[in-house]
């Protein structure tokens, strides 16, 4: 199939479903609720039409290992909406994108470049497939707090360090919608002969609005991860995986197939493909809302007093190379709250759930389903939260990035000889283990990272705000593991 007969308003697999339903057919396969007839009570929750087409692969469905007809239409729709050589459905989440992405490329060994403010996802693939990190610390806003972008100079002093490095990983954008120069960091991997990775779990809307920072298929990259569930629409846990010409599409669906179910959800994939028409068809109309309810929201909450909703008056052409302009990223410490102490303030008082709260940021996300009653309702919430509950910031941490320090590669660090001690007692040890807040699922300590006194006050501090902490193999992380 050619790309010029491509038509964006097919959607082949939800067509395919649809004929499916029509014909009725009597299942001897799996699964085994058989259409919901044989778990009422799920298909009364559901819904019948939900439940009938959560079926197992079939000629007529196509096979998501393989795909040959309408999974393999729906990819290659998909890399012809979001410019790439090839996509991939991904049924895993986009850490399943991310692993497979990273996995495509390192092997054990091999060095990787990459910010230390990813997703755990990243470092996840990197104890699978035993690759070393070089970190590239990111910058970081003193006053909010928050990491930026990665620094060019500093990729360049990477790359330079590390010429046998095969991968620069980049965030675009980070949680809080910060981008990095992509463009000038694809063109410094290429020429050392380096693939330029993309995890762009926040960026799908990148591919589809006006006026957007530039994404990662557009300036070239070789890789990206795409969360459409996030801002594209689709259902939680379907995701993308987009290639460039430098990659191979078989060795990567060879990769995929290492980790992926062979029983790939119909819901997720048909999500997939009704999203993908919608951002082709209605994408920069919709998007373009989006920014506008953003700038209302930023500019009202700014008004309020004490809060900061940060945007693109904070680009500075290199760490903050662009902003993501429909990210509601709101700081909070000026009115003497925790971002996280805000968050909880939100839900429990006014039926508000945002995205996440940190020791001194809330994030807000906002895409193609909310509506400007809904944001004014946002709005006025935090004008009430300012006047009954802000007080005397002083004492609140200010710091959100710690510098690691790495002792070892995480994949030694993990499958290494460990024991468990006291948190409390643990400075100077080599962790074997994560410790994070989810969200946003950025370490702040990872596998083979020295622990340290001031990142013993930061974990202590998130819990005591109410951070949702994660990671560790004790859940209450009063024990974590380190190395023997």
């Amino acid at each position: 199939m050619e790309r010029t007969e491509l038509d964006q308003t097919r959607a082949p697999i939800y067509e395919a479903l649809e004929r499916f339903r029509e014909m009725r057919v009597v299942p001897f396969d799996v699964p085994g609720h058989k259409h919901g007839k044989g778990n009422p009570e799920l298909t009364a929750f559901l819904g019948e039409k939900c439940v009938g087409v959560d079926v197992n692969s079939m000629k007529p469905l196509d096979n998501l290992c393989h795909p040959v007809s309408v999974i393999h239409e729906a990819e290659l729709l998909a890399a012809d909406a979001f410019g790439a050589k090839h996509a991939f459905l991904m049924v895993g989440g986009t850490t399943s994108s991310v692993q497979s992405m990273v996995l495509s490329c390192c092997k054990q060994g091999d060095k990787i470049i990459l910010p230390r403010n990813v997703h755990r996802s990243v470092i996840n693939s990197l104890v699978l497939c035993g690759a070393i990190p070089v970190y590239v610390n990111p910058d970081v806003d003193r006053r909010l707090g928050i990491s930026l972008g990665m620094n060019r100079d500093q990729v360049k002093k990477a790359i330079e360090e590390n010429p046998d490095a095969v991968a620069v990983l980049v965030n675009n954008p980070t949680y809080y919608g910060i981008c990095s120069d992509i463009r000038a960091i694809v063109k410094m991997a290429h020429d050392a002969g380096m693939l330029c990775l993309a995890d762009e779990a926040h960026g799908t809307h990148f591919y589809f609005g006006e006026n957007m920072p530039v994404s990662a298929m557009r300036a070239g990259a070789d890789m990206a991860a795409v969360s459409m569930h996030k801002s594209g629409g689709s259902l939680t846990q379907s995701s993308l995986l987009l290639i460039g010409e430098n990659v191979s599409e078989g060795h990567v669906r060879q990769i995929i197939n290492l980790t992926q179910t062979t029983s790939g959800s119909y819901l997720l994939m048909s999500s997939l493909d009704i999203s993908r028409r919608n951002l082709a068809l209605r994408g920069k109309e919709v998007f373009r809302k989006v920014i506008e309810m953003a700038e209302y929201a930023r500019e009202e909450v700014n008004a309020i007093g004490g809060y900061y909703a940060y945007g693109r008056e904070m680009i500075n052409g290199d760490s903050i190379f662009d902003f993501d302009p429909t990210k509601l990223s709101v700081h909070t410490r000026d009115i003497g709250l925790a971002g996280i102490e805000v968050y909880d303030i939100l839900r429990d008082e006014y039926d508000i759930q945002i995205e996440f709260g940190d020791i001194g940021n809330i994030l807000a996300y906002l895409s193609i389903g909310d509506r400007m009653q809904e944001l004014e309702r946002l709005v006025s919430a935090l004008a009430e939260i300012r006047r009954r509950y802000k007080k005397n910031p002083d004492g609140l941490m200010t710091q959100e990035y710690i510098d690691p320090e790495v002792v070892c590669s995480p994949q030694k660090a993990f499958y290494s000889n460990k024991k468990s001690v006291p948190l409390k007692d643990s400075a100077g040890e080599v962790c074997s283990e994560f410790v994070m807040c989810y969200p946003p699922g950025i370490p702040i300590l990872a596998p083979g990272e020295r622990i340290t006194e001031a990142i013993l006050e930061y974990i202590s501090y998130a819990k005591a705000k109410g951070c949702s902490m994660t990671g560790p193999e004790d859940p209450d992380i009063n024990n974590i593991n380190i190395l023997v």
